[in-house]
C-alpha cells in the first residue's frame, strides 16, 4: 500500500505535467517567432525607406551629370555663361540645401 502514492504522483506528472510544461514551452516558442516576425518587418520598411532616399539621391546626382555633359558638349559662349550661372548659386554641401554664407 505504500506504493500507491508514488505510482499516483507519477501517472499525474505524466498524464498532466508534461502536456503542461510541453503547452508552455510551445507558447514561449510561439512568442518568439512573433517577436522575430515583427523585428524583419521593421527591418523590410526600414530598408525601403533608405531604399528610396538612395534613389531620390541617385536621380539629384543623374541630373547634375546632365548639366555636365551639357556644359562639356555645349560651344564654348554657352559654357561661359553657364559657368558664370552656377557661380552665382551657392553651393550645396552633403545633402543639405542650405546656403553657405
Amino acid at each position: 500500500m505504500d506504493d500507491k502514492p508514488w505510482f499516483i504522483l507519477a501517472f499525474f506528472m505524466i498524464v498532466v505535467g508534461i502536456p503542461v510544461i510541453a503547452g508552455v514551452i510551445g507558447d514561449v516558442y510561439k512568442r518568439r517567432l512573433k517577436l522575430r516576425e515583427r523585428e524583419l518587418e521593421l527591418l523590410g520598411s526600414e530598408t525601403a525607406e533608405k531604399a528610396a532616399q538612395y534613389a531620390s539621391r541617385v536621380g539629384e546626382l543623374e541630373q547634375r551629370v546632365r548639366v555636365l555633359e551639357r556644359i562639356l558638349t555645349d560651344g564654348g559662349v554657352q559654357t561661359a555663361a553657364q559657368i558664370e550661372a552656377l557661380r552665382d548659386t551657392p553651393p550645396i554641401f552633403a545633402g543639405t540645401r542650405e546656403k553657405v554664407q
